[in-house]
């Protein structure tokens, strides 16, 4: 089983994750910001990840990132040096009205593009600066290259919930496991 265990202390958050890759959905999360925690659940749900993951902080965007960043740490800690994982994983979902594209490489060169077609300053409880930060900060920790772009939609949240669950799907593609190579790793330098 790829599972990883990471606490990150500071003197403004404290952290535990708690992450199994090789899970069926469940999750045990608390942020203390709701639209975060449906976030988690949500990416979880559908990457088929286990998490347990309770965040305590001053500020909700030192929370927000702290937990993409704990969140990415474990990520790149579960999967090790990656041998035997396809590395590439795209989705495209839909939530109503809302489409996202997520496409993915694990393969240790951290970029993020993010483009959330967002039109308000807030959504739920989180501010949509944060929720971009949420992005960009685990795709550097879990050192990936995300490219997150909600493609159209009018309601805002649908559009978030679209992405998060296309990256979702696009991790879980990236992260399983390739009979063929499950020896080796998916590169031509020989390393990630």
């Amino acid at each position: 089983m790829r599972k990883a265990v990471v606490v990150r202390k500071t003197k403004e958050v404290e952290i535990s994750v708690d992450l199994n890759i090789d899970g069926t959905g469940e999750s045990q999360i608390e942020t203390n910001i709701k639209f975060l925690n449906h976030l988690l659940t949500t990416l979880t749900k559908h990457s088929l990840f286990d998490l347990s993951l309770q965040a305590k902080g001053d500020l909700k965007h030192h929370v927000t990132e702290d937990v993409a960043l704990a969140l990415g740490e474990s990520v790149k800690k579960a999967l090790e040096e990656g041998k035997g994982i396809r590395r590439f994983g795209t989705a495209y979902v839909s939530m109503d009205e809302s489409l996202a594209r997520a496409v993915i490489d694990l393969g240790g060169r951290p970029y993020a593009i993010i483009d959330l077609n967002i039109n308000q300053p807030k959504i739920e409880d989180l501010i949509m600066e944060d929720i971009e930060h949420f992005f960009t900060s685990f795709a550097q920790s879990s050192k990936i290259n995300l490219h997150l772009t909600v493609l159209y939609g009018s309601n805002e949240h649908h559009k978030i919930e679209a992405a998060i669950k296309a990256m979702a799907l696009a991790l879980r593609e990236a992260a399983a496991l390739e009979p063929r190579i499950i020896d080796r790793i998916p590169s031509a330098k020989g390393v990630l």
